[in-house]
């Protein structure tokens, strides 16, 4: 039987924009299989009924208009301040006082015309690629003893168990591509500075960036032009480090098209290898082997790349670290309350001298440039995006160090794009068989990394894989 949430994110715009069903329909039907799937699920940390009914129904007032995300339900990775809604961060060191203003992220979803639903889970302060906080759990709806990986947790598992329709993550080491494989899903980090209210500036290293969370990649186009001109027109950016070019055209059309033959590298290699023990489980390998037998098929050139051989693993440590150091400094934070790895981290980062942070972004510095350098004569890279199937729940443990390092194995690939700023996507391409020791059905992805700016090509190349493996048709069974 046909419902609302079978249809994409583009179909239901379009739905909403002739009439075929108005804002506040859609909403409820949301609201609903929120509260009917997510008690099972913890995708949610908050929902905010009341106020996506009022928001619904004021834009169900107006007559709708070209703003690229019009009536779409979606919701708020709980890192970011909504105005009116406490921001939790995934933790419990904090008081669930709610913002007084809303984040320029979600400010620019509002401009773009969504309804939020609520908060979605994220790890304690985005630092893992874990979903159980000491707020809650988030299980991967395809097997719900298993994690949907993080720190997109909540937001990846609300757009594949059908909870929204898409939505807007945030990737400052994986954070949008791990939970989108894990979860069978299309998530796209974009170049750094692409995105005006994410505009790479802020952090050390500009790592973290905003992007889409799909079941298609059409979705993902569409989300990403939102994100760049929340309106519709050219957006005010005085604050990014790129801006959108003239005359190249949506994101959606390169992703709806899907044209164009390409040179793509087959890495050899990840930036951990020389640190970390990483080991690529057989439905990884087969999901690349996959991918490389499509492309062959439409006629895309593949051929070997090696990894550079560059120091990275130590530098991108003390990064991390550093990032966590000025957490004590949060108002109303009880450093009792942290997990033992944003704990640990916190510890690390507030011992490091600025001799040592600062000969970290210049390590990280030079690796960029060398990545880039190998990857310039390729239109995209591709890379398995984890190195494991979804985690079951508790495999990351206790001991904060050898969470961290789990984090690394299960993820070597998609750090160095945050890095380095290059986009990345991951693409839903396979799943494990009746023969896989975890069983049939777990969802597993390939990552492309573009050159910079290059989002258009990922999402082409995107578009030419989904139409042969059909990926957008394949749902959990709460579906």
């Amino acid at each position: 039987m046909f419902e609302l949430h079978h249809l994409s994110a583009q179909e239901l715009w379009d739905w909403i924009r002739r009439g075929d069903a108005t804002a506040l329909e859609v909403t409820e039907h949301y609201l609903a299989r929120i509260e009917r799937l997510d008690p099972a699920l913890g995708a949610f940390v908050t929902v905010t009924a009341d106020a996506a009914r009022a928001r619904a129904s004021q834009l169900g007032s107006l007559v709708p208009t070209s703003r690229p995300l019009w009536g779409l339900p979606t919701a708020d990775k709980d890192l970011y301040d909504r105005a009116g809604v406490p921001t939790r961060y995934g933790s419990a060191a904090l008081p669930a006082t709610p913002a007084t203003a809303d984040h320029p992220l979600v400010a620019a979803l509002a401009a773009a015309g969504t309804v939020s639903l609520g908060k979605t889970i994220s790890p304690e302060f985005g630092m893992s690629s874990s979903s159980e906080t000491r707020i809650g759990t988030t299980r991967n709806p395809y097997d719900t003893t298993r994690a949907p990986g993080g720190s997109s947790s909540g937001t990846a598992v609300a757009v594949a168990a059908g909870l929204v329709p898409a939505a807007v993550g945030t990737d400052g080491g994986g954070s949008v591509r791990i939970p989108a494989a894990a979860t069978g899903l299309v998530g796209l980090k974009p170049s750094r500075g692409r995105v005006p209210s994410m505009p790479g500036r802020t952090g050390l290293g500009g790592l973290s960036v905003a992007g889409p969370i799909t079941r298609n990649v059409a979705d993902a186009g569409m989300l990403l032009d939102a994100l760049v001109a929340p309106t519709g027109l050219a957006e005010p950016s005085p604050y990014a480090l790129v801006t959108p070019e003239v005359g190249d055209g949506p994101f959606t059309a390169a992703a709806v098209r899907g044209e164009g033959r390409f040179v793509v590298g087959l890495l050899d290699g990840s930036p951990w290898d020389d640190t970390v023990d990483v080991v690529v489980d057989p439905a990884a390998r087969a999901a690349v082997e996959t991918a490389v037998r499509v492309l062959g098929e439409v006629g895309h050139g593949v051929e070997d790349v090696a990894m550079p051989r560059l120091p990275y693993a130590d530098a991108f440590r003390v990064a991390w670290e550093s990032g966590a150091a000025g957490l004590p400094r949060v108002p109303g934070i009880d450093l009792s309350e942290l997990t033992p790895l944003v704990s640990w981290l916190v510890d690390r980062g507030r011992a490091l001298t600025a001799t040592q942070v600062l000969d970290a972004m210049t390590t990280l510095d030079a690796f960029s440039a060398g990545l880039i350098r190998a990857f310039d004569r390729f239109d995209a890279v591709l890379t398995p995006t984890l190195a494991l199937t979804p985690r079951p729940l508790g495999w990351y443990g206790d001991d904060p160090e050898e969470d961290f390092r789990r984090q690394c194995a299960y993820s070597p690939w998609t750090s160095m794009a945050n890095v380095s700023g290059l986009p990345a996507i991951t693409l839903p391409v396979g799943v494990t068989d009746e023969d896989h020791p975890d069983g049939a059905g777990l969802p597993m992805g390939v990552q492309l990394i573009g050159r910079p700016g290059g989002e258009r090509v990922l999402l082409a190349i995107g578009a030419q894989l989904e139409r042969r493996l059909r990926w957008q048709r394949r749902h959990p069974a709460m579906w």
